[in-house]
């Protein structure tokens, strides 16, 4: 055992046990250690953030709740890992799940498996979200002037000959999708736009106020695969989403 860790961390409690803070001297006491291995404890901590003294007594300070907010937070990211594998193990593909925040999207989880590998990011997906059917349909739940002001930041260009040519065209299509919101588990199928010999669809997912998707791949000699096991998906995620299990408030 590490002893300043540990004598830090009784410090720490005994804060936390005076609402209204406490003198070095009375820490000193109750967490049993010598008054000068106290002050240097305590300055330490009141310099990272984790104490805060105020009128000769210690309080907590503001980075003590970080701990619980960064522990949920790990929880949560925990989960969705568990809940990708299990997906992944049901629908016999790589499952993806994405969300758009603050004007990037984000590739939060893949999971996938040696028999079926998950596409290779060799291009970043935050700057290729027109290629690719996790952006388009994370661009599809935006509004128009969220979706153009993405487009400023990160202009159309063809990743491979299949590739959607322009802005024009890649607006056209999401427009499209746009109308057919009515089915809001409705897949949006990329085939070879990101990575040659391979054919992706993505789901939309509303749970909460972000856009999030999940999405599968095969690759382009199974494509026959791809529709039947996107609504296993479908099936999968309706299921998650009525249990109220999955959250997306990372």
């Amino acid at each position: 055992m590490i002893g300043s860790v540990q004598r830090a961390l009784r410090l720490l409690e005994s804060v936390g046990a005076h609402r209204d803070g406490a003198p070095a001297k009375q820490l000193a006491r109750e967490a049993g250690l010598p008054l000068p291995t106290t002050y240097h404890l305590l300055r330490t901590l009141a310099h990272e953030g984790y104490l805060h003294r105020e009128n000769g007594v210690f309080r907590l300070g503001g980075a003590v709740p970080r701990l619980a907010r960064d522990e949920a937070l790990q929880n949560r990211r925990s989960k969705i890992v568990e809940t990708l594998r299990s997906l992944c193990d049901r629908v016999g593909a790589p499952v993806y799940f994405a969300v758009y925040r603050e004007g990037e999207i984000e590739l939060v989880s893949v999971a996938d498996a040696p028999e079926t590998p998950a596409v290779d990011e060799w291009a970043d997906f935050r700057a290729t979200g027109h290629a690719h059917a996790i952006g388009q349909c994370l661009l599809s739940q935006l509004d128009g002037a969220t979706r153009r002001d993405h487009l400023d930041r990160y202009p159309v260009w063809s990743l491979t000959p299949h590739s959607v040519r322009s802005r024009g065209a890649l607006l056209t299509r999401l427009a499209a999708l746009d109308r057919t919101a009515r089915d809001p588990l409705r897949p949006v199928i990329e085939r070879q736009e990101y990575t040659l010999g391979t054919v992706c669809a993505a789901l939309p997912i509303a749970v909460g106020p972000a856009a999030a998707t999940m999405a599968i791949s095969v690759p382009l000699d199974r494509e026959d695969e791809l529709l039947p096991t996107v609504e296993r998906l479908r099936r999968e995620i309706s299921k998650l989403l009525t249990s109220g299990t999955f959250s997306i408030s990372i």
